[in-house]
């Protein structure tokens, strides 16, 4: 029988799912015991384990998409990231972080390695010379974040894979912002892929998880450490995001159709200072994401003049809505100074270009003439 190479949304369709062999249903079984038989079997069941029938057919769906030899499903996205840096890094290692991360990522770090005894730089800028200028004779991990939140800025993906593999140090990505729909890391030399599944695999802001792909010997190395820290999803969730990720392809495709009339829309409003966004030729790695994007994304932030008030304009949509996630199927805005990179000071926030004029939008799939009215509307409400 010839081997099938399946395409993206068959994989998000069929990939991972389990047979219901007694009644024939079209969807998974939940399969919600925290208590399996031990006896006589090859594989000794328990949630915590991350190896529940539907925690390993989620597993399976994500790590075909991108690409990898294997995945966990974590609790969140956090989760995820933690369990990853600290399987990577012991007391005395060093790691390379990219200056642009997600808020939630940098605290974690700045808070907690140094009680690990881990030691980390980060980087002046995104070039891969930054990188490379970072790594010491004790550098374990360099991990990047492209597009960046907020800011959507990119990391040549590749040369960080080949730094790793020069120096013999694993390379890990947050994936978030694209999703293996429109970037697939591994394929480009990294080693461990992470999602906040609560996002784009989630896709309707009713799931909290995490997700990495890599090889099996990272996995490995990764739930020796994960199965000790208790970051499991439940099973309910599991069944649920496994559902979600089945229509992930067709999301994206027209979230992203979308995000790209918006920014443009955005780019010529004489209300808007700047707009973020990978597939605009005005962004300074416009090039790059053609490289190593198949498409741009959904993601985009744009700062307002400081003649408009931003609470006020946010407080005056009608049909977009100020929260604090993003991904879901419905668009959402942010102000990250108030949000995301709450924890980070004012300087670091200024460092990083996140002034108190930026709004991060996460455009979804509504009518476009609906989301460009409901914004011009709040515009003109919000002038000062």
């Amino acid at each position: 029988m010839l081997k099938q190479n399946f395409g993206t949304n068959t994989i998000c369709t069929h990939t991972g799912a389990i047979e219901d062999a007694t009644f024939g249903g079209a969807v998974s079984p939940l399969y919600v015991s925290t208590s399996y038989e031990f006896l006589d079997q090859d594989v000794k069941r328990y949630p915590r384990y991350f190896n529940t029938p539907n925690q390993e057919g989620l597993a399976q769906k994500i790590a075909t998409l991108e690409g990898a030899e294997a995945g966990l499903i974590f609790s969140s996205g956090m989760a995820a990231i933690s369990a990853v840096m600290l399987s990577c890094l012991k007391s005395g290692d060093h790691a390379v972080v990219q200056n642009d991360i997600y808020g939630g990522t940098r605290n974690f770090i700045e808070s907690h390695f140094k009680s690990y005894g881990i030691q980390y730089s980060f980087t002046k800028d995104l070039s891969a010379q930054a990188f490379e200028d970072c790594v010491q004779n004790n550098t374990k991990l360099i991990y990047i974040e492209t597009p960046s939140n907020p800011l959507l800025k990119l990391v040549d993906i590749f040369a960080i894979g080949k730094l790793g593999k020069t120096h013999g140090i694993t390379t890990a990505i947050d994936n978030t912002f694209a999703t293996p729909i429109v970037q697939k890391p591994i394929t480009l030399g990294v080693d461990i892929v992470i999602h906040s599944a609560t996002k784009y695999f989630g896709g309707h802001s009713d799931i909290t998880a995490g997700a990495v792909a890599s090889s099996q010997h990272h996995i490995d190395q990764i739930w020796n450490l994960a199965k000790d820290f208790g970051g499991n999803l439940s099973d309910f969730t599991v069944w649920l995001l496994e559902r979600s990720m089945k229509t992930l392809a067709i999301r994206i495709k027209a979230q992203q159709k979308n995000a790209i009339k918006l920014a443009k829309f955005l780019s010529k409003h004489k209300a808007v200072k700047q707009v973020y966004y990978p597939g605009l030729k005005s962004h300074d790695t416009h090039e790059l994401a053609k490289v190593q994007m198949k498409g741009y994304g959904a993601m985009l932030s744009f700062e307002l003049l400081k003649s408009y008030d931003t609470e006020k304009f946010l407080k005056a949509l009608t049909l977009i809505k100020p929260s604090m996630s993003l991904a879901g199927v419905e668009s959402t805005m942010i102000l990250p100074s108030k949000t995301s990179h709450a924890l980070l000071s004012e300087n670091d926030r200024k460092a990083q270009g996140i002034t108190n004029q930026l709004i991060r939008f996460s455009v979804g799939i509504e009518s476009k003439k609906d989301l460009i009215y409901d914004i011009e509307n709040a515009i003109s409400l919000s002038k000062q």
